[in-house]
């Protein structure tokens, strides 16, 4: 079983990704390797930020990693916040503050014209080279929130692929919310088209 480093400080997310590797592969979070000094995001772009993750452990630790970066992207306000999603209420960033935003933003927007959609880029970096996978879940954002679970913009996110009508991530369980999700899918894609392969130690694909 191949060992990947998955490049983040987010508890919320390593706990995400460990539930959705679980048993295919071994991931350590940057918590689990004792390592908490803020990796800088400065991309303009999903890709960048992920990319840029990416090589800042790999130059460090020199183990295959991967890291993402998740943007929230609402029709009605052009595409924001996007890339800026985990800090769209400014510094400190902070959730609450964010959906708060977000819903002020929208207050005069029809419930029929929030659509949205959460999109989750991960880039891989292993002595093979750099790979690059997305995830999409389309939705709309909900009126106000709704649920306890979940994090982030779940509880105003309303997935078009939920169990149930108008049902927001953060009703669903964790193993709901993972089988429709864009991290979820972010997954599957970087599994299918790059873990599947045995790899040795460093990364390189084994015939």
């Amino acid at each position: 079983m191949a060992h990947w480093i998955f490049a983040t400080h987010n508890p919320h997310k390593a706990r995400e990704i460990a539930e959705l590797l679980a048993g295919v592969h071994e991931v350590s979070s940057l918590a689990d390797l004792d390592y908490h000094e803020p990796i800088p995001e400065t991309g303009a772009t999903l890709e960048e930020n992920a990319r840029i993750k990416a090589d800042w452990v790999w130059e460090r630790f020199g183990m295959p990693v991967f890291a993402d970066d998740t943007g929230l992207e609402v029709e009605a306000l052009g595409g924001a916040p996007g890339v800026h999603s985990a800090r769209y209420a400014g510094e400190p960033a902070d959730d609450a503050r964010n959906r708060a935003r977000l819903l002020e933003a929208l207050a005069e927007v029809p419930a029929g014209e929030r659509r949205a959609r959460f999109r989750t880029v991960i880039c891989l970096r292993d002595a093979s080279g750099t790979h690059f996978v997305e995830g999409v879940c389309t939705g709309s954002i909900a009126q106000a929130p709704l649920g306890s679970g979940g994090f982030g913009y779940d509880p105003i996110f309303i997935p078009d692929d939920g169990p149930a009508q108008g049902v927001t991530f953060a009703q669903l369980t964790s193993e709901e919310k993972n089988a429709i999700s864009h991290r979820g899918r972010a997954i599957r894609n970087l599994v299918a088209r790059f873990l599947n392969e045995t790899r040795d130690g460093a990364g390189h694909p084994v015939p």
